[in-house]
């Protein structure tokens, strides 16, 4: 029986492989845009599902203190190897569900291609395990997916889904499509810059 997309032996094979057709090779024009809208402080992000880390040298470049997370040790070890010894540190092996993460720490979390990664069955999980980790008035971005369900990973979100996912407590404040040629051909067309603002009822 094949692992679930929600297990590390599903993405472990895929990355000895080489088989990452989610792989920017960089960070997204969505997400360099953002960092020179917003430049950090110190402020602490949190990056779940992050792959290869590209955005691990990227917020931190940009000010900011970022803790990056991933289960899969193929993708870990080749993360920490591209940010190199002083950031490697940053990149932590770990499931996002059970690692143990600070609550109410984190100022900025950041989205892509870690939701649609997991079975949908798992996604109320990750709203709720998001908010936990998120201070109030912090912000959650990224690129969400959003299309079909069935045939994934990658599992697309339906329209006003992410609402109904993470309610209320998270306000949109920003929605933008992303051109098919900022994309990775599997997302082209069907991806969206989103920003909410944590505000916990």
């Amino acid at each position: 029986m094949n692992p679930a997309s929600d297990h590390p032996d599903f993405w472990n094979s895929r990355y000895v492989a080489g088989t990452t057709p989610w792989d920017f090779g960089g960070i997204p024009p969505a997400l360099a845009d953002f960092l020179v809208r917003h430049p950090g402080r110190g402020e602490r992000v949190l990056v779940p599902g992050c792959g290869f880390g590209y955005e691990v040298a990227a917020f931190a470049a940009a000010g900011y203190d970022v803790t990056a997370l991933d289960f899969s040790p193929p993708a870990v070890a080749r993360a920490r190897a591209k940010v190199g010894p002083d950031l490697a540190p940053r990149i932590v092996g770990g499931d996002f569900f059970t690692h143990p993460l600070p609550a109410a720490a984190f100022d900025l979390v950041y989205e892509r291609t870690f939701l649609c990664a997991l079975p949908t069955a798992r996604w109320p999980e990750v709203a709720a395990r998001t908010a936990a980790l998120m201070r109030p008035g912090s912000r959650l971005v990224g690129l969400y997916f959003f299309g079909a369900k069935d045939d994934g990973p990658p599992h697309g979100l339906d329209p006003g889904e992410p609402e109904r996912l993470f309610g209320p407590a998270f306000v949109l404040e920003h929605d933008a499509p992303v051109p098919a040629a900022a994309s990775q051909p599997l997302f082209a067309g069907r991806e969206r810059w989103q920003e909410r603002r944590f505000r916990p009822l």
